[in-house]
């Protein structure tokens, strides 16, 4: 046996040495290939077919999984094995695979083992379809046992008691959180389900997917602080994009006039149940729109994620019911805060008289934000709790919002909005702005507030991206909305790491 720097566990030494037996007696543990003919679920619903016409033949088949549960009576064992699509019950028999495999098959096969079993279906006594096994193998000898998981029958339906149920142990280990909690399975297999709806959404609308450089010279898009790689071939400092908007914007430019991007963005940011570092975004950009026209179509797609999801538009959140279908309430900012905060922000024209009014109201005040950032403030702490239906909040102000065009008549304002559902903030559009003298202004002026306020949560002057704007931009609304939040909605998951796969945790000594 090889040397290795892990610390074996007496449960690992007892595997191993199995697996050493095994290779003695000549089984390789880890053959190169399997030669399954039928999933779990393909196996008895063939039998069962067969099982229904008189006069078939027998359904023949070979199975392969992961070894779930046994149990030894004599001359027979029972197992049941689970793929990807289920599980299935073996029944092996010393008449059917000689005393010898039937004693090899108890000694030295472990639960967790993935084994490939050959045979013919049939139904047993009491009346679970099952393989009647000829012959087996092992395909992957476990050596660490997965956390058990006890099965347990209340009122005729089986209750799963899993071991593995610490969500710090289960985000660490995802893999053995999928292999012993089903449920967990069905979580991501609804996250892809949610990507193909939207992709299908937007492919019916004539929009074209591209792909935008996830290595960034100079980020923007939004306000975030970046992470900051170096490119050791060209010296040269790099960002890890926190949007894809500048890029797809500079494609309504060159001519693609309805354009999207799934994929990954980054901001150096803290963390809760709804942010994670790393996180998954759609963004899309149609030519010759605005900002009324991007709210329908949000309703349209969020409602048309669910109805393929879910086949309904009608769904619970954590035990709250949600009205996805369209029309969603719709409600103008200033009158929003004016209506639940008390705030008249007309009477609010500079971050002090600002801070002054939310104290009196009892709000927790950031002596050093500016005004954007206290109104940003007041919708999080006062409008958005209240945000459990289906919800637009439209009109932003313009100091918040630099890639955003003005309301008419009113400098102060921009036409954008931030949709909620079941109080958390999914998403984000504009009617974008298109003239790049305005952008550059913004820019600079954005650039010197944030400077003065020593805050790094600012867009950056983009010359490249003022460079494409002064060629010709159309006018464009533009769509952001955060998949893995969608995905929480659709999956009912309270917390942004239980819809992804591997969520960044703080380093742990012993792992």
């Amino acid at each position: 046996m090889a040397d290795t720097e892990h610390n074996y566990s007496p449960l690992e030494q007892t595997r191993l040495e199995k697996l050493e037996r095994l290779r003695a007696a000549g089984h390789e543990p880890y053959p190169p290939r399997a030669t399954r003919t039928h999933t779990s679920r393909a196996a008895i619903a063939a039998f069962e077919t067969a099982e229904g016409k008189q006069g078939s033949d027998p359904v023949r088949a070979t199975l392969a999984g992961r070894i779930r549960s046994t149990r030894l009576m004599g001359k027979l064992v029972f197992a049941h094995i689970e793929d990807g699509e289920g599980r299935v019950q073996l029944f092996l028999r010393s008449n059917d695979v000689g005393d010898d495999a039937l004693d090899l098959f108890k000694k030295e096969f472990d639960l967790g083992d993935f084994v490939e079993a050959s045979g013919e279906m049939f139904r047993t006594k009491t009346g679970e379809a099952s393989l009647k096994v000829e012959s087996f193998r092992m395909l992957a000898k476990a050596i660490t046992p997965l956390p058990a998981a006890k099965d347990e029958e209340i009122d005729g339906e089986i209750v799963r008691h899993a071991a593995l149920t610490d969500p710090e142990t289960r985000y660490r280990q995802r893999y053995a959180d999928l292999a012993v909690n089903p449920q967990v399975r069905e979580v991501f297999k609804t996250r892809a389900a949610v990507v193909r709806a939207l992709r299908q959404f937007l492919d019916d609308r004539d929009f074209l997917e591209v792909e935008t450089p996830i290595l960034q010279p100079l980020y923007g898009g939004a306000a975030a602080r970046p992470f900051v790689t170096h490119h050791n071939q060209l010296h040269q400092d790099l960002y890890l994009r926190i949007s894809f908007e500048l890029y797809l914007k500079r494609l309504l430019v060159g001519g693609l006039e309805r354009v999207y991007e799934i994929g990954r963005d980054f901001r150096n940011e803290g963390v809760d149940r709804t942010h994670n570092p790393e996180f998954t975004q759609l963004e899309f950009y149609m030519a010759y729109a605005d900002y009324h026209d991007v709210m329908a179509m949000t309703e349209q797609m969020v409602a048309h994620a669910a109805q393929q999801v879910l086949g309904t538009t009608s769904i619970a959140f954590q035990g709250q019911a949600v009205e996805l279908a369209p029309p969603w309430r719709r409600m103008d900012l200033k009158e929003g805060i004016q209506e639940l905060a008390g705030i008249d922000l007309d009477a609010c024209q500079d971050a002090a008289s600002l801070a002054a009014a939310m104290k009196a109201k009892g709000l927790a005040v950031d002596p050093k934000a500016p005004r954007g950032k206290l109104i940003d403030a007041i919708i999080g702490d006062v409008l958005q709790p209240t945000f459990q239906q289906p919800t637009i909040l439209f009109n932003y102000p313009r100091d918040i919002s630099p890639l955003a065009k003005n309301v008419p008549g009113d400098p102060a304002t921009v036409e954008r909005f931030e949709f909620f559902i079941a109080t958390m903030e999914m998403g984000n559009a504009f009617t974008e702005l298109n003239d790049p003298l305005e952008q550059e202004q913004r820019f600079l002026e954005m650039g010197r507030a944030y400077d003065a306020d020593k805050d790094e949560d600012f867009q950056p002057l983009d010359e490249d991206y003022l460079r494409a704007m002064r060629y010709g931009m159309p006018p464009n609304g533009g769509f952001g909305l955060g998949v893995d939040r969608l995905t929480m909605l659709l999956a009912d998951q309270p917390n942004i790491r239980e819809v992804m796969l591997f969520p960044h945790l703080r380093s742990r000594e012993d792992e």
